[in-house]
């Protein structure tokens, strides 16, 4: 089914041209969902421990514009929809009383949505069944939020940016000095009850923060009422199918290596309150030195429970030091100018023309939400990366898919792509 739906939500040049109704602005989903009736817990950032939250996607800037009004969060997110939602099971963390949380975005905390008893848990639903002392972190995502503007495509979305959800843990988990591991491979279908979720919301991923205690967890006795997270909403029956379908899990390899962080705290902190998507390059050249640094973050190992491969192709517009071309594990596959082609490939945008570098990810896992959200995750290494360097990025979910893999010589799906430059 996952290269069945990638297939049936390709852009090609005529695709994109054919007539189509215009947003429904009367229908524009809510980028929050607010559990209203629980108590909210602020988040203080002068505290490590509520800022290690806060940096999992809370919002740092905003922007107006005649009648509208946007916030931006730590994450970034494929028109700014935001279809990410993020859930904490926490256990004997100071200052917390051990239960289950949503994290309210939109007020700056986090609401308390149910008490634990002593024995039960989320862990229930996850083969070790061990109770974490600490946070078990779940990523949902309610995809009429894109679907809404991105239609049929929005699942694609939905799962890169829960991946960038993910990738945004591992540098808040890096800062506050936590080891975390991501679970893809757990019971999604009867926590989506648990949590009355229904059709329109749906969990995708989680991490695990913290350390498995000897005592197993029972039961979560919870049982929430259906709290609506967009105000409007249109069924998509294709991308609930997809989501259906791609929830089970075949033949998993596990990753339990660590990446390297190659970052001073400091200045790493600042990188994430700062970033943002570049929306124009202004066509200077980049060191070969600073593309290697992002390279060789994008490619350190990220630690799940469900691995699948993830190639990085890259073409180099204009970095110093290095013939333009197509490259890929650091060698040279084509030589040329190939600017103009990365920009009509990447929908005829010109992020993909000026920049120094596009990269192209591609994968043929059999596993497509965790190699989307892999994919995702890189992506997001690829901004911080980045901007850590003083460098722009952009992530870029448009493209010519079939005419990328023929430029590429690959028959890989196409997942993702992104530019960087200055």
């Amino acid at each position: 089914m996952s290269a069945t739906y990638h297939k049936a939500t390709e852009h090609s040049y005529w695709s994109v041209r054919q007539p189509s109704r215009g947003l429904d602005w009367s229908m524009q989903p809510s980028p929050f969902k607010i559990y209203e009736e629980y108590p909210l817990v602020p988040l203080d950032l002068d505290n490590p421990t509520h800022k290690f939250i806060y940096y999992l996607g809370g919002i740092d800037a905003k922007k107006s514009y005649p009648g509208v009004e946007y916030y931006l969060r730590t994450i970034p997110s494929a028109g700014a929809l935001y279809p990410t939602e993020i859930y904490l099971q926490i256990r004997e963390v100071e200052g917390f009383e051990d239960g289950i949380y949503h994290f309210d975005v939109a007020h700056g905390g986090v609401r308390l949505l149910h008490v634990l008893a002593k024995d039960e848990g989320v862990e229930v639903y996850f083969h070790d069944k061990r109770q974490i002392k600490g946070f078990l972190v779940l990523y949902s995502t309610i995809y009429y939020r894109s679907s809404w503007k991105y239609k049929n495509r929005a699942y694609r979305y939905c799962l890169l940016d829960a991946g960038h959800a993910l990738g945004a843990l591992e540098i808040s988990a890096f800062l506050y000095d936590h080891a975390y591991h991501i679970h893809y491979d757990f019971d999604i279908a009867t926590l989506n009850e648990r949590f009355g979720f229904g059709q329109k919301e749906s969990f995708v991923s989680s991490a695990i923060v913290g350390v498995p205690k000897s005592t197993q967890a029972r039961e979560l006795r919870m049982r929430l009422s259906f709290v609506d997270g967009t105000k409007t909403f249109e069924p998509n029956e294709m991308i609930e199918a997809a989501m259906e379908a791609t929830r089970a899990l075949r033949h998993c390899r596990p990753n339990f290596r660590y990446p390297k962080m190659p970052f001073v705290k400091e200045r790493l902190d600042e990188v994430v309150v700062q970033r943002r998507s570049i929306r124009d390059f202004k066509g200077y050249p980049i060191q070969k030195a600073q593309l290697k640094f992002v390279l060789d973050f994008m490619r350190q190992p990220i630690p799940s429970d469900c691995d699948e491969e993830v190639r990085i192709w890259y073409v180099v517009n204009n970095v110093k030091d290095m013939p333009r071309g197509l490259y890929k594990d650091g060698k040279l596959i084509k030589e040329g100018d190939f600017r103009a082609k990365a920009g009509y490939l990447c929908l005829e945008q010109a992020l993909g023309s000026q920049s120094a570098v596009t990269f192209f990810l591609t994968g043929e896992g059999q596993n497509y939400c965790p190699m989307m959200q892999k994919a995702g995750h890189i992506g997001h290494r690829c901004y911080i990366a980045s901007e850590y360097q003083k460098i722009g990025c952009s992530g870029i979910g448009a493209f010519y898919d079939q005419e990328v893999q023929e430029f590429l010589g690959t028959e890989d799906m196409v997942l993702y792509a992104l530019s960087i430059g200055v």
